[in-house]
């Protein structure tokens, strides 16, 4: 696996993360936070390096995702991941400051985190998110996904439990999965070998663990599946590194223009060639010299 894998159990359930650690003595971490259909393993390009430049490294499997368990109150929405992460990283690490690093779910966690928790948040890392709308704002930029991408959002969002049903052995569930990184298009062809493919699908070929993961979907169309109310919106205080997979056939075609006007204090947008939807992996060194950059003066001794 190459990194060890620790657990705690902050908030009632194990969570699984990796934790590197090249300065005992900083306060401040970066915490990346994975998106559907990912987990922690994601971001295995980028661990390494981020930890040769000196950055606290963290990187958990959010409830319902790879090693973490299922959510002990059946709960999946945006709010419980960001409580989740704040347990883990504040609480129970002890880091008084993070970078937040995030893209697909990850982004509306980590956007949810800086304002629910400001003081905590020093800066954000998003790539390749969901945004919220401003429609006076956006008024004149394409925010619409491709419409023969939607599909699947409607499936796991509407009839979860019978998308599920449909997948009867552990290779029926990785397959299903595997579109995601081949034939649906949300990578730069080429992105992902067959290899590539395997280990990404592993973690989903538990039956509960993909169910699991539908529950994001649910939230955006069923209240009950929510906590609480996100605070997600507008953040003028944030500052934030934009960088933008153009080869993504998921995500909004002018996602970058959207995120700079979501987030007022913004470095970027910044395109990356040749890259879509899975940044760090399609696209590390990228997203390690940027974020290294972005983040120089808290690198600092």
């Amino acid at each position: 696996m190459g990194f060890e894998i620790h657990t705690a159990s902050p908030r009632g359930f194990t969570q699984a993360f990796v934790h590197e650690k090249p300065r005992p003595q900083n306060d401040i971490a970066l915490v990346c936070v994975h998106g559907w259909p990912e987990t922690k393993r994601i971001f295995w390009k980028v661990i390494e390096p981020f930890a040769a430049a000196g950055c606290n490294v963290v990187v958990p499997d959010l409830r319902g995702f790879g090693d973490s368990d299922l959510a002990p109150d059946g709960f999946y929405d945006v709010v419980s991941h960001a409580k989740d992460v704040y347990a883990l990283v504040h609480d129970h690490l002890g880091y008084s400051r993070a970078v937040l690093v995030g893209g697909d779910l990850g982004g509306p966690v980590i956007q949810e985190l800086a304002l629910r928790y400001p003081s905590w948040v020093d800066r954000m890392v998003l790539f390749n998110s969901p945004l919220p709308f401003d429609k006076e704002r956006m008024s004149e930029m394409d925010t619409r996904p491709l419409r023969e991408s939607g599909d699947y959002f409607i499936r796991q969002g509407t009839d979860a439990d019978a998308l599920a049903a449909e997948f009867t052995t552990d290779q029926q569930r990785r397959r299903y999965i595997a579109t995601f990184y081949m034939s649906r298009h949300w990578s730069h062809p080429g992105g992902f070998t067959p290899a590539d493919v395997d280990f990404h699908t592993e973690p989903f070929a538990d039956a509960e663990k993909l169910r699991a993961s539908f529950g994001n979907y649910e939230t955006a169309f069923f209240a009950d599946k929510r906590t609480e109310p996100s605070l997600m919106g507008r953040n003028t205080q944030t500052k934030t590194l934009i960088l933008f997979g153009p080869s993504d056939h998921v995500i909004y075609p002018d996602f970058d223009k959207m995120a700079a006007v979501v987030f007022e204090h913004h470095v970027g947008p910044f395109l990356l060639r040749d890259c879509g939807h899975f940044v760090p992996w399609e696209a590390p060194h990228a997203l390690v010299s940027a974020t290294v950059a972005f983040c120089a003066d808290l690198l600092t001794p």
